[in-house]
């Protein structure tokens, strides 16, 4: 049995359950995690969401996590990509409400990646974004995130089910700023990389902050 989330976010269906990490020093910007399918079983408690989550506290950044709707104590019904996104409009909108002109960082994994880089591309108030697991070749519609502007980190396994690494090349090569890193003998869920993708998140983030 998952803890319960230790807050509910207002959602356009009622409500979003959620988790929110202060870092242990002064906050540096806030952060949001967005999870994997969630009819594949992906949760906010996923063990790459919690990871990326926890390098992002690392790093001194607010971190919250959330379940998109239908999950846990979450309202309403899955509605694919047309439902996430706004939920992660939901989830942005409680961050920037809770924590004003705070800089902001958006990471997803898989399914979270996918509509958290749709309104992360766009929203003026997210400067940084990571995308894990990017399933390029599962949705076929990533050519959007070429147009991307901002800071970016790929983090992806070259034995990935979901993605070869020549399909997120195939994206990744056409962003000059994105920073790739590929774990070896990793699959998609990087089973024997999480400590790895921690640190890589955290390095990369506190990076980030220092060329602000």
């Amino acid at each position: 049995m998952y803890p319960k989330g230790n807050l509910f976010i207002p959602a356009s269906h009622g409500q979003l359950e959620a988790i929110i990490k202060e870092p242990s020093g002064p906050r540096k910007g806030v952060a949001l995690v967005c999870h994997p399918h969630p009819l594949g079983g992906g949760t906010m408690h996923n063990k790459v969401v919690f990871r990326a989550a926890a390098g992002l506290v690392d790093a001194g950044l607010t971190t919250l996590r959330f379940n998109f709707r239908g999950v846990g104590a979450s309202t309403g019904e899955h509605n694919e990509v047309e439902g996430g996104v706004e939920d992660v409009r939901d989830a942005l909108s409680y961050l920037k409400k809770e924590f004003p002109d705070e800089d902001i960082t958006l990471a997803g994994f898989s399914f979270g990646s996918r509509v958290g880089m749709q309104v992360g591309i766009s929203d003026d108030d997210v400067r940084r974004l990571i995308s894990i697991g990017t399933p390029v070749e599962k949705y076929n519609d990533y050519e959007f995130l070429t147009a991307v502007k901002k800071p970016i980190l790929f983090i992806h396994g070259d034995t990935d089910e979901f993605c070869t690494v020549g399909g997120l090349r195939s994206i990744t090569d056409r962003i000059p700023q994105a920073e790739v890193v590929i774990f070896p003998n990793s699959g998609h869920f990087f089973d024997e990389h999480l400590n790895e993708l921690r640190e890589a998140i955290r390095d990369w983030t506190i990076r980030q902050l220092s060329n602000n």
